[in-house]
């Protein structure tokens, strides 16, 4: 049993069982050893609801009427958004110097979508369409960038498209005066790069919130997997393989593969970096 003097205490049992709920909604996995942060976290909770327990909150969490909100709010305290722009640069150069051209190439259709899977605050979505217009190829085609998160909070910020400097630590200067403008301390991404992309909530493991997306062309899922298990993670490169074009490219993070999760895929060695292609 672990006791905490800001709240009750959570048994191993009742730890498993809040999990087991969780990953069940939305495929974050915990290990035994998160059960201190988990139980820190839902505290909270427990207090706005007036729950003596968290057996009695995970009660809640199974049948009463507001336990999908509920569970959304429980994403928001366990879930960390880390992200900036131009992060891990080596895919970036892959997908402006490679694959963007090759797409403009074989596209008759004049249309390319772009679609960045568990986007966060949005950084690496706008970082997608401002590669886009550098690359000068794609004026007057259909240019969409998608970003979904489960996080309702972080997709606020997300549409603001106001950042502060920690968000461009990773970013040259001549990207800040061209692309963004600075207002109440802030660098706010311009009309121009904003017209391009789009955000909206989405659980990757819900068929029916993915449904909005298909036939993409090149989906970015950086440091996403990693919070699923194994299961969790095979359902979700599924879905992906099913939304993508034929030729469309899956950009993951750089500690992230498709080792034993599926086949469907083929490996790409590009200059910059290896991606993975729908065939």
């Amino acid at each position: 049993m672990i006791r905490d003097d800001l709240g009750p205490p959570m048994s191993l049992e009742e730890f498993r069982l809040l999990r087991d709920v969780i990953h069940g909604y939305c495929g974050i996995d915990f290990r035994d050893d998160a059960r201190h942060l988990l139980q820190r976290r839902l505290i909270p909770r427990l207090e706005a609801l007036a729950l003596p327990t968290f057996t009695d909150y995970h009660r809640f969490l199974l049948y009463d009427t507001d336990r999908r909100a509920e569970l959304e709010r429980i994403v928001e305290l366990v879930t960390t958004n880390e992200t900036y722009f131009f992060r891990e640069p080596n895919g970036l150069d892959a997908f402006r110097a490679e694959i963007l051209p090759e797409i403009f190439r074989r596209r008759r259709n004049r249309r390319l979508h772009v679609w960045s899977a568990g986007s966060s605050t949005g950084e690496e979505a706008y970082t997608a369409a401002i590669l886009i217009v550098e690359t000068g190829l794609f004026v007057n085609w259909d240019v969409r960038v998608f970003g979904n998160d489960i996080s309702r909070r972080v997709l606020q910020v997300a549409r603001a498209g106001a950042y502060g400097r920690a968000s461009f630590r990773a970013t040259e200067e001549r990207y800040l005066h061209r692309y963004f403008r600075e207002a109440d301390g802030k660098h706010v991404v311009r009309d121009e790069i904003k017209a391009l992309v789009s955000f909206g909530h989405i659980n990757l493991l819900d068929d029916g919130m993915l449904s909005v997306v298909s036939d993409v062309d090149v989906i970015f899922c950086r440091n996403v997997l990693m919070y699923f298990d194994i299961p969790a993670r095979k359902r979700v490169v599924a879905n992906f393989h099913k939304r993508l074009g034929k030729g469309g490219y899956l950009l993951l993070g750089h500690s992230e593969s498709l080792l034993n999760l599926t086949t469907a895929f083929e490996l790409v060695h590009l200059k910059s970096d290896m991606v993975y292609r729908k065939p």
